[in-house]
């Protein structure tokens, strides 16, 4: 009824509906089983009438199409009738679609291979880029570090040959950490997109002291302490430079370093690493050596203790910050910072007023008080904390340390142009021991597993340029027998 035979193919056309005939309960499980059927069916053709019926299937124009094989016949019988569940233009219709509208596969993969090594040399322009930036930024911050550290070394050394008030010196330049949030929240303003009043940045850093906020119980359990060790940090340091010269002072605060290592491997029991042991050997081994340098004098030793004091406390002060605080984020640091200055104006201001009027820091009228001296110390202690505790957002942590380590060389010179120091064998093997021991501390934890597999790819490396060259002689070999060969031929015959 919808399908008509070929003039000339009658006999096909029987066989055909007698092919087709199957009982009801058995039913085809794979295309091959009706595949005679499929066969003559190549010669049948749609009716027009099928056609005004089915114009909303694709498979119509398909089937009408010219010189259409087994294959396409199969699939669009199937696709007419859904045998088996088949859905139609799954599949061939999409398939044929598909490569209509793309292009080829060879043009795709070249674009995608143009479009991905445009993608890297972007990524890797942008990483180029930033990494330079991060350099930079180092470097710069490097040299401040070194310069604001050793210049307030020297300009201590300096203002206590005219004011000799080593902790009216540390309470004075420890009230100039007021500046750090203020300062904090003037670069907020200028960067943040979303700008915060200043009562509500506070709220938010307030946070770091716990969910009540900063409580005057928080105020006494966390931050005094923290200021205690603050005030004790900055008095040793300034009154071993009374004591001794400013190179051996800068040189064995390095030891810091090492104190924080041993201090975090018993107390927050941090990863061990032999390394790190062998930096802290290094920095006792330097210190004994620097004592031994000035011949175990009464005065030198006093500096030398008073060093290694303020070292110590510093390296507590880290460790309890990381143990009791945890990390803290820029405008927490910040206000930390400032805090402790509100704890050294309430809380230390009488100590200076005691021991003036003990006379054990006495000055006779403030007009011989060398303000400028004063302010300046300040002002690069300032700028030092400020770097140290900031400079991570611009730069690597280890460019920072390094600005310490290069403030002793700097030291170092100035001394030897302004003071009678004398650079011996042994005060030179105790500067280069503490300062090789400094620089093991700065290797990050996993440089033992970077070092294996750079070894692991030279050793590759050299067994793919051996077998390389075997090659080269091998393939050399064989030419030379062929061009052999045939003068023994010829001798032979």
């Amino acid at each position: 009824m919808g399908i008509r035979e070929f003039p000339n193919r009658s006999a096909r056309g029987k066989a055909a509906t007698l092919g087709m005939r199957r009982s009801p309960d058995v039913s085809p499980r794979r295309l091959s089983d009706i595949s005679p059927q499929l066969r003559q069916l190549k010669y049948l053709v749609v009716d027009e009438a099928i056609k005004e019926d089915l114009k909303w299937s694709r498979s119509v124009e398909d089937l009408t199409s010219a010189s259409v094989g087994l294959t396409s016949i199969e699939e669009r019988i199937l696709r007419i009738t859904g045998y088996y569940g088949y859905q139609p233009w799954a599949a061939s219709y999409k398939r044929d679609e598909r490569s209509r509208e793309s292009p080829a596969p060879a043009e795709a993969q070249m674009q995608a291979g143009a479009e991905g090594s445009g993608r890297v040399n972007r990524c890797c322009w942008k990483c180029s880029v930033t990494q330079l930036k991060k350099i930079f930024w180092g470097v710069a911050v490097v040299l401040g570090v070194c310069s604001s550290w050793s210049g307030s070394t020297q300009l201590a050394k300096l203002t206590f040959k005219k004011f000799d008030a080593p902790f009216t010196l540390t309470w004075f330049a420890t009230n100039w950490n007021f500046l750090f949030f203020p300062l904090y929240y003037l670069g907020h303003v200028f960067k943040s997109a979303e700008k915060q009043s200043p009562k509500q940045r506070y709220r938010e850093c307030c946070r770091f002291f716990g969910d009540n906020g900063l409580t005057l119980k928080v105020f006494f359990t966390k931050a005094a302490p923290f200021g205690v060790l603050w005030t004790l940090t900055n008095y040793l340091y300034l009154h071993a430079i009374k004591k001794i010269n400013t190179t051996d002072v800068s040189v064995l605060f390095c030891c810091n370093k090492a104190f924080v290592f041993l201090l975090s491997w018993i107390v927050l029991r941090d990863r061990f690493m032999g390394v790190r042991i062998v930096a802290a050997i290094f920095a006792i081994a330097g210190i004994v050596m620097m004592t031994y340098a000035d011949g175990f004098h009464s005065h030198s030793v006093i500096g030398i203790a008073l060093v290694v004091g303020s070292a110590s406390m510093s390296a507590l002060y880290k460790v309890l910050f990381k143990l009791l605080l945890g990390s803290a984020k820029f405008g927490e640091a910040a206000l930390f910072l400032s805090v402790l200055a509100v704890f050294n104006i309430l809380f230390v201001t009488c100590i200076p007023v005691i021991l003036y009027f003990t006379k054990v820091e006495y000055w006779s009228s403030f007009d011989i008080i060398p303000w400028g001296n004063l302010c300046g110390f300040s002002i690069l202690l300032l700028t030092f904390n400020i770097l140290l505790n900031f400079g991570i957002a611009i730069t690597y942590p280890t460019l920072i340390s390094l600005g310490i380590v290069l403030s002793v060389p700097v030291n170092a010179v100035v001394d030897h142009y302004t003071s009678e120091i004398v650079f011996n064998s042994v005060r030179v093997i105790a500067i280069i021991i503490i300062g090789l021991g400094f620089l093991l501390l700065l290797l990050p934890e996993e440089w033992d597993v970077w070092v294996i597999k750079l070894l692991t790819r030279l050793k590759v490396r050299k067994k793919e340029e051996i077998p390389e060259g075997n090659g080269d002689i091998a393939s050399g070999l064989p030419n030379k027998s062929r061009r052999t060969r045939p003068s023994m031929s010829s001798f032979a015959h």
